[in-house]
């Protein structure tokens, strides 16, 4: 099975009590696809400009990621730098210059078309809908999104919640988008919309899936230091999603074990910089933190991969 990624490719200048870092790589589609690929073959849709690495791009490759839909366009990258606090509890945006993703426009290939699962990454709401608009299938399609487009394109937004399978909110933006902090009432009003799943993150206080008459919470994977949370959430879509891809199915039973290998690689995505610990995580290290979540969650054992 295969999965298709839309989403941001982007330079990122990020400084934490743990360091600064200076353009680095990142970007939703990045994050999102660098955690896919333990699991699943995926492909991703994104710009960059005339100032991004060729190298990152055969790394990619080398991992199986497809990214003959990540297009090259005159000018720079899309470049964000941001300053977390020391506890990492809030995070300040220093500056973002959109540059070639200021008029990003999706198109998908004859192959991106026929793809079995989907993941949008947190772009604005039209550019997720004229991806939807291009799919040969309408199943198997989960979307990210932020306070921002809940704030400025609502009606735009609820459109396209009407149309996924599975939608990526935190706690604050759960809140926003049903009128209500509770949390269990809050999921409820946003299930009315039209997904069949919601999943709420809770950084470090892990996540919770909900669904049709259950909700089932997954703490955090404990790690021992944090450098840079940047990613985490699109690292938790990528692995979640991929997981569903390589096992062919969205059901409930299925959809817990893949909460779990989404915790795992947000969690590898935390402990360095940008992707750099990404890039090096092995199907060993993923299946011996599952071991110790599936303890802490109740899950079933047998190892994610083999």
């Amino acid at each position: 099975m295969s999965l298709l990624i839309v989403g941001s490719v982007a330079f990122d200048s990020i400084e934490s009590i743990k360091g600064k870092r200076e353009k680095i790589i990142g970007g939703s589609a990045i994050y999102a696809s660098l955690a896919a690929s333990l699991f699943s073959y995926s492909r991703i849709i994104g710009v960059v400009g005339e100032d991004y690495p060729s190298d990152i791009i055969q790394i990619m490759n080398q991992k199986g990621i497809d990214t003959t839909g990540l297009i090259v366009q005159p000018g720079d990258t899309f470049s964000w730098g941001g300053v977390y606090s020391d506890d990492f509890s809030e995070r300040t945006t220093l500056f973002t210059d959109l540059n070639v993703f200021e008029t990003f426009n999706p198109v998908l290939n004859e192959s991106h078309k026929k793809s079995d699962y989907v993941l949008l990454g947190n772009i604005h709401p039209s550019l997720q809908l004229s991806v939807l608009d291009q799919l040969e299938s309408s199943s198997n399609i989960a979307c990210d999104t932020m306070n921002l487009w809940i704030e400025t394109t609502l009606d735009e937004l609820k459109n396209l919640i009407s149309r996924v399978d599975i939608l990526f909110v935190n706690d604050e933006e759960a809140g926003l988008l049903a009128g209500n902090k509770d949390l269990s009432v809050a999921a409820q009003t946003i299930l009315e919309i039209g997904p069949s799943f919601l999943i709420i993150k809770k950084g470090p206080n892990g996540a919770v899936l909900y669904g049709e008459d259950f909700e089932f919470t997954i703490p955090a994977f404990p790690v021992k230091e944090v450098f840079d949370p940047t990613g985490a959430g699109d690292s938790f879509a990528g692995g979640l999603m991929a997981y569903l891809a390589m096992t062919g199915s969205i059901e409930k039973e299925i959809l817990k074990r893949a909460i779990a290998a989404g915790t795992i690689l947000a969690s590898f995505c935390v402990e360095e910089f940008g992707v750099e610990r990404l890039l090096k995580v092995t199907p060993e290290e993923v299946n011996e933190r599952y071991s110790i979540l599936s303890q802490l969650a109740d899950l079933d054992a047998t190892p994610l991969l083999k």
